[in-house]
């Protein structure tokens, strides 16, 4: 079993109490078999190489998932976890593009509809995070590859309560945003851009750690299935990055 993902004790301890409990008709497949099989397919493989003996049949392990994508349910437990610890002081904001694989594109709706932008490098998908001094992911979001930083990142900060401070690279430095995160009673810790004919200072000491939110991502593209958007359905691909997040930083 040392090369296949495994749900233990405790981390199934952790995550069984949010499982949906709305089942109808026949009683489910045993979960914590059926989840460690997705777990174990969504960080690289195809479906076809769970093995049957361990994790049970892959036709089970793809319509759990595809069923509770659509439904929500990893978004839920990602959201569910994340919470636990209540609002850090100090949160921290950035985005990282996803290469769009051949194979990803086609799902009814286009690719608009999707989340699928075209860029210099081709056709992206973004996700823009939010995540702590420990580098645990609070929030995420995906946009259109093209989309830029500054103009979700309202919508991004508005789904956690206020920190006292919020940490961003001079991709976020704008007047309506700073004015936004003071009214909220946020302080915003953001470099100003080489262009600003005002410079605002901002305090290098709490700046410093801001890397945290990019070693956030180096993890989260350690999961091939994140690194490379292989998923058509944008909610199948959000489930997959909530997955990442919810195995590797709150289990």
């Amino acid at each position: 079993m040392a090369d296949f993902f495994w749900f233990s004790h405790e981390q199934w301890a952790r995550i069984e109490p949010l499982l949906p409990q709305d089942t109808r008709g026949m009683p489910r497949v045993d979960d914590r078999r059926v989840l460690s099989g997705i777990v174990h397919a969504k960080s690289g493989g195809r479906w076809a190489d769970c093995p049957e003996h361990i994790y049970g049949l892959k036709k089970t392990l793809y319509n759990r998932f595809r069923r509770w994508a659509e439904r929500g349910v990893w978004e839920r437990i990602f959201a569910d976890l994340a919470g636990i610890d209540g609002v850090p002081s100090r949160l921290f904001i950035d985005s990282s593009c996803i290469k769009v694989h051949r194979t990803a594109g086609g799902a009814k709706g286009g690719l608009l509809a999707h989340g699928i932008g075209i860029t210099k490098g081709g056709r992206n998908t973004k996700l823009h995070a939010i995540c702590d001094e420990k580098g645990r992911p609070h929030v995420l979001l995906l946009t259109l590859g093209n989309t830029h930083d500054a103009k979700v990142a309202i919508l991004a900060i508005k789904a956690v309560p206020p920190s006292d401070h919020l940490v961003a690279d001079k991709g976020y430095d704008n007047n309506a945003l700073r004015s936004w995160l003071t009214e909220r009673g946020t302080t915003p810790v953001i470099p100003s851009e080489s262009n600003r004919k005002v410079p605002i200072e901002h305090d290098r000491q709490i700046y410093r750690p801001r890397n945290v939110v990019e070693r956030m991502f180096c993890r989260f593209k350690d999961w091939r299935r994140v690194a490379t958007r292989f998923d058509r359905n944008i909610k199948t691909l959000m489930a997959t990055i909530a997955i990442a997040a919810f195995v590797t930083w709150w289990l």
